[in-house]
């Protein structure tokens, strides 16, 4: 309460998304400088004061402290575009259409997804549009809604999205993609959420759970729902499918 602000007990999150973010983005604080490719979502997050900005704050109340101030003033600007820059460098780089990339935050979770849209689509639904991308970062990393809107489906930012949907023009449908590196296969709850949230789309439905290797497939194989399709980005030519009698195929039209 000495600044007159309260923060819940035990948590992190208000600390991070409404002061460390805006550090960060200020140059003021470093998003962890010992490893800058360390997932979004990680729990060993690092924030580290920049070095420029302790040595002025160790300068407050002493006489050098009138010079030192408006010297770092000036450099701020540019401080805060070169760690700029070092983000973005890290950033994955993914090609979602000929010509057109985006990035999302680096992290196991996301080389995952950059597999998904280069090797698992060209194979399994070549020539199909990215309709949706999610991001560790930032949720709707990409989100063709028009698209979407004119496949019969129209959902909120409250909707929990799949990690990836395809819209496979050629058999006109959606495919509805969980990537797993530590939780959220396609489990009997999820196939219902994503039956549910793409109820009135007026394609045929597709489920996939994408794993990075079979070890990690291993781990939720007891989890996996029937009549669904499962992909493994260790051996990407690869589909199994579970049960039922169609092979990556819907099982209800709209």
């Amino acid at each position: 309460m000495h600044y007159q602000k309260e923060y819940a007990p035990n948590t992190r999150e208000t600390i991070r998304r409404q002061t460390m973010h805006q550090f960060v983005d200020a140059g003021i604080a470093l998003y962890n400088p010992d490893k800058p490719d360390r997932p979004v979502n990680s729990p060993k997050a690092v924030y580290q004061i920049e070095s420029n900005t302790l040595k002025l704050l160790r300068r407050f109340g002493s006489s050098g402290w009138s010079e030192a101030l408006p010297d770092y003033l000036d450099r701020r600007e540019t401080l805060s575009t070169r760690y700029a820059k070092e983000r973005a460098q890290n950033r994955i780089p993914v090609q979602i259409a000929p010509g057109k990339k985006i990035t999302i935050s680096p992290g196991e979770h996301s080389e995952l997804i950059k597999a998904i849209i280069d090797d698992f689509a060209p194979r399994f639904a070549p020539g199909s549009t990215l309709v949706y991308l999610g991001d560790t970062g930032d949720k709707w990393g990409y989100f063709d809604a028009e698209l979407l809107a004119e496949l019969g489906v129209e959902v909120d930012k409250h909707g929990k999205m799949p990690d990836v949907v395809l819209y496979y023009g050629k058999e006109k449908w959606l495919l509805l993609i969980e990537a797993v590196t530590s939780h959220g296969p396609v489990d009997a709850k999820r196939h219902t959420e994503l039956t549910r949230l793409f109820s009135s789309a007026k394609t045929g439905l597709i489920y996939v759970t994408a794993f990075p290797s079979r070890a990690v497939m291993a781990r939720y194989i007891n989890d996996i729902a029937w009549e669904t399709e499962v992909w493994v980005a260790d051996a990407p030519s690869h589909l199994i499918h579970f049960d039922g009698e169609h092979y990556l195929q819907p099982y209800k039209t709209p």
